[in-house]
């Protein structure tokens, strides 16, 4: 896959844009097939089927749990679609109380910001958040096991910081948290796609990602993936008709909750967003999660290589680093933004500095391009 003759097989079936993309870890690039998938399994139906469509927009959320089953080593029943993850985290919050008699929610200060708020506003549930300090080592198992006690319930674990380019050890924080009765949650939003995720190794109690990034699906395509052992026990409140055990029973005095993970459904759900992302997360399937991280080490490595040291803020190792190689050139930022725009390189500024996210459809020559606009900004 490495070659140039098969990268330039990859290139060609996405739909790169102009300029030299980097932002892999924002939004990832649909393939160029997606339009005529999204017609077939969406709007083909509405506009010519006969009868209504909702079979075939039910089969292609159906394909789209399975697409993400595979991706994370699971079974597509065990997988609801979600809009989003902070969606996703607000319903499991519901069922804590009970799942649980302790109240407690622990999560970094690092984790998505959106994820804090939710658990911010979990304390009318009786729920109280306590953050992990952003000056903690997270890649240190014993940093996070010093911070369960007896009333934490549930422990959030975010697989890849977005800001640092760090990978957490997910797994041995969750061994953690079942060593002391505690539940886990992990935020794979920032992995899913890049890193290889099997839930099975993973241990944890529930999953919870988007296609957004990585997967290359467009927004609105979440997802939530439950461990079968708990799901019987997971009662959320956020409910709707396609939460039922039967959606189209239609008795308003009889409610029962789906005996697998789309209890945590809802109400009638978006369609749009999840036949188009089926097919992206197929597309990235039929490459190989292995293969697409292979190819991201290789272009980071490039780019580390061209920058001096002291500029890397993202980890080097691979077992430690995320699909996102983050550089920081102080006060030479400013004249760095400038030069990636006038080299049509597009990245991202968040502090500590750019955000530079190699996917697989990308290759040495868009690396190349980066590092000639550092050299044009005097920092390379």
């Amino acid at each position: 896959m490495e070659n140039a003759e098969n990268g330039a097989v990859l290139r060609s079936r996405f739909d790169l844009g102009p300029g030299t993309y980097l932002l892999n870890h924002s939004v990832g690039r649909p393939p160029v097939d997606s339009r005529e998938a999204f017609v077939a399994a969406f709007y083909a139906p509405w506009a010519g089927g006969a009868g209504e469509p909702w079979p075939a927009w039910l089969a292609a959320v159906e394909r789209f749990r399975g697409a993400i089953g595979r991706l994370l080593g699971a079974r597509g029943d065990d997988i609801c679609p979600q809009p989003d993850v902070s969606t996703g985290f607000a319903r499991l919050l519901q069922c804590l109380p009970g799942l649980t008699g302790r109240r407690e929610v622990l999560l970094s200060e690092r984790a998505f910001p959106s994820l804090g708020f939710v658990a911010e506003c979990s304390r009318a549930l009786g729920l109280v958040p306590r953050f992990l300090p952003a000056g903690v080592d997270e890649r240190d198992p014993a940093q996070w096991r010093a911070q369960l006690n007896a009333d934490t319930a549930l422990v959030l674990v975010t697989q890849v910081q977005s800001n640092t380019g760090v990978q957490v050890p997910v797994a041995e924080v969750c061994a953690a948290a079942r060593e002391q009765g505690v539940l886990s949650v992990v935020d794979a939003a920032q992995a899913a796609g890049i890193l290889p995720i099997d839930v099975a190794a993973l241990e944890a109690d529930f999953l919870l990602g988007s296609c957004v990034k990585w997967l290359c699906g467009g927004p609105g395509a979440g997802f939530l993936w439950v461990a079968p052992a708990l799901v019987e026990r997971c009662e959320p409140t956020a409910v709707g008709w396609f939460s039922h055990a039967d959606p189209f029973a239609f008795d308003i005095h009889d409610f029962r909750y789906h005996p697998g993970a789309l209890r945590f459904w809802g109400g009638t759900p978006s369609i749009a967003p999840y036949a188009m992302a089926a097919h992206s997360v197929e597309c990235l399937l039929a490459v190989g999660v292995p293969a697409i991280r292979r190819r991201n080490l290789v272009l980071g490595d490039r780019l580390r290589a061209g920058v001096p040291g002291e500029c890397r803020v993202s980890p080097a190792a691979p077992g430690e680093r995320s699909g996102t190689v983050i550089l920081d050139f102080g006060a030479a930022n400013d004249a760095v933004s400038k030069a990636f725009a006038a080299a049509g390189v597009q990245v991202d500024r968040r502090a500590p500095g750019f955000r530079l996210s190699p996917h697989v459809y990308n290759d040495e020559s868009d690396i190349d391009t980066a590092l000639a606009a550092l050299r044009d900004a005097g920092v390379a």
